[in-house]
């Protein structure tokens, strides 16, 4: 399977064993696979970011934010695919190729973000990375951990 960046992608169950990271967000949500990830592609590193329907909850977050600093670039609400959908950048992680289960489809064809949605996405997250490198963490996950243990695997 050839992994692209601004596509949408599910991923292994064993991804969740191995890493046993608890700010990881859960896998299956009654018998679906959930949630959907936007991937990057970053050489051997892909980053995925989740996908979330639950959108009041996170317009509700997004709204605290903006109002507490002006703006909120952890968290995207937008529309994809004719539904609304937050685009979770807060609880971005890195995996393997390996991990990945299967693309998302859309009327049985690769579902692929909006370019414009994606120069957004991929924008917002070089800034939190830059942000990080400086010592501000807006990442739940302990996302270094996860990076070595998969670059481990690699070797």
């Amino acid at each position: 399977m050839k992994i692209q960046t601004g596509y949408l992608y599910h991923i292994k169950d064993e991804f969740f064993d191995i890493v046993n990271d608890e700010n990881l967000m859960t896998n299956h949500e009654r018998g679906k696979q959930r949630p959907t990830y936007f991937t990057i592609k970053d050489k051997d590193i892909l980053w995925f970011i989740p996908l979330s329907s639950k959108v009041d909850k996170y317009k509700r977050i997004v709204d605290k934010k903006i109002e507490k600093f002006g703006f909120c670039n952890t968290i995207l609400i937008v529309d994809i695919f004719e539904r609304q959908h937050a685009i979770l950048l807060q609880n971005a992680f890195p995996t393997l190729e390996k991990y990945i289960d299967h693309v998302h489809t859309v009327d049985g064809k690769p579902a692929k973000v909006p370019e414009t949605l994606e120069k957004i996405i991929l924008k917002n997250f070089k800034d939190l990375m830059k942000l990080k490198s400086k010592g501000l963490n807006f990442f739940f996950t302990d996302i270094d951990k996860i990076k070595k243990q998969m670059l481990d695997e690699l070797k």
